[in-house]
């Protein structure tokens, strides 16, 4: 049954120093210099759970121990960023759509989504307002492959569980392609809502969901013209669509529940998310969180992109989600039986909390702070903070990956 990309619910030794972070809530000091152990996710494989952050604005890549919550290091994904924009530059169509890119997104965002090959040893990065993927080898930190997508913009991924095909948003041209891993070659694409957005494939690589968020720069007003709020079941073999759903906001970030029809998604201008029955199209609860005095006094166009709150992540057993509150500076887990909440983390002033990752042991909740060049660990069982750990300029999208014990000594120690 249809459930969220990659979340790995298994069993996992918890290490000393996870007992140690959790008990004690320390801060970004602490676990900056706290002693990483070899956590591996299995001791055959070689392979090491991690969180993989994409620092969109530093053009970087954070790798953060999916146990310790140390930050292990970070690669550079924009080495080539001179030849890069000279391509741009020279070729006067392409210099106006990364321009206007720019302007709607307030700058620079060189890294959008980002995830590790099965074998932890590949880097995938798509690259935002660079218009294209990247392949980096983890070892060596050289650029194997970049392809450039249609559009302008290349948007959220999704890596298959076999490792074979990227999946990314190519947001202005109102398709997601699909890429063949091996080389970068564009093998298929398919249609979607306006402006694709997020991807998912399901636990078994038979399909793919995307969510899109229609024009972001039109204003509230004009929510009429902002086109079409979809979300698109695509057969991830064929890339035929088999099923669409039509929303009223533009779908922000969205779970699909282990039961396959149970869908959790934040919306354009709500203080909170919807839960969505996907065998009826109907909405079964719109939940409203409270706002936080900063939130409470902007207007809805002063939404960061439309989103009032950004960021969903379910708990491994799916008795919790992790509601992430971009413009209200918290956190807060709620119970999925009642829709409850249970706790609340709060940030200071500003913080832009806007993404919310699972962690592969299914026990917390990863925040990126995007202000701060942090990231948030939220317990889901206490619904409290346990670690905060640095990373670079403007940390967004966040992915849960294994990376190869043998290439974490190849990381830039730097943060990110």
């Amino acid at each position: 049954m249809p459930r969220r990309l990659r979340r790995i619910i298994s069993v996992t030794r918890v290490t000393r120093a996870a007992r140690v972070l959790a008990a004690g809530g320390l801060t970004a000091a602490a676990v900056a210099a706290a002693p990483i152990a070899a956590t591996p996710a299995s001791a055959d494989s070689g392979l090491r759970d991690v969180l993989v952050v994409g620092n969109a604005q530093a053009g970087t890549v954070s790798v953060i121990d999916g146990h310790t919550f140390a930050n292990l290091g970070s690669i550079n994904v924009i080495p080539d960023l001179n030849q890069r924009m000279f391509e741009i530059d020279i070729n006067p169509v392409w210099l106006a759509g990364y321009q206007t890119v720019k302007a709607v997104e307030g700058g620079d965002r060189f890294v959008d989504d980002a995830t590790i090959s099965p074998d932890g040893r590949t880097l995938y990065v798509s690259r935002g307002n660079l218009d294209d993927v990247a392949a980096f080898d983890l070892a060596t930190h050289a650029e194997l492959w970049h392809t450039r997508l249609a559009g302008f913009h290349a948007d959220h991924a999704a890596l298959s569980p076999d490792g074979t095909r990227y999946v990314v948003s190519a947001t202005t041209a109102q398709v997601a392609q699909v890429v063949d891993t091996a080389d970068g070659a564009i093998i298929g694409s398919f249609p979607t809502g306006t402006y694709p957005h997020q991807n998912d494939f399901s636990a078994d690589g038979a399909y793919i969901y995307n969510s899109s968020i229609g024009i972001t720069s039109l204003p509230k007003s004009m929510e009429w013209a902002k086109g079409s709020f979809q979300l698109t079941k695509v057969d991830a073999h064929t890339l035929q669509v088999v099923q669409t759903w039509t929303l009223p906001h533009g779908i922000r970030p969205n779970e699909i529940a282990p039961d396959g029809h149970t869908f959790y998604a934040d919306l354009s201008y709500l203080n909170g998310f919807v839960k969505y029955d996907l065998s009826t199209s109907k909405i079964l609860n719109t939940v409203q969180m409270p706002y936080a005095s900063g939130g409470a006094t902007m207007k809805p166009d002063d939404y960061p992109k439309n989103s009032a709150h950004h960021g969903l992540a379910l708990s491994g057993d799916g008795s919790k989600i992790c509601d992430v509150g971009t413009i209200d500076d918290y956190t807060a887990i709620v119970a999925t039986s009642n829709l409850t909440t249970a706790g609340t983390v709060t940030y200071p002033s500003g913080a832009l909390p806007y993404w919310g990752q699972t962690s592969a042991d299914g026990q917390y909740c990863f925040v990126s702070l995007s202000n701060r060049g942090e990231v948030s660990v939220v317990s889901f069982a206490t619904a409290t903070e346990v670690a905060r750990v640095p990373v670079g300029a403007f940390p967004q999208r966040e992915r849960v990956s294994q990376i190869a014990s043998s290439v974490v000594g190849s990381l830039d120690p730097a943060a990110g």
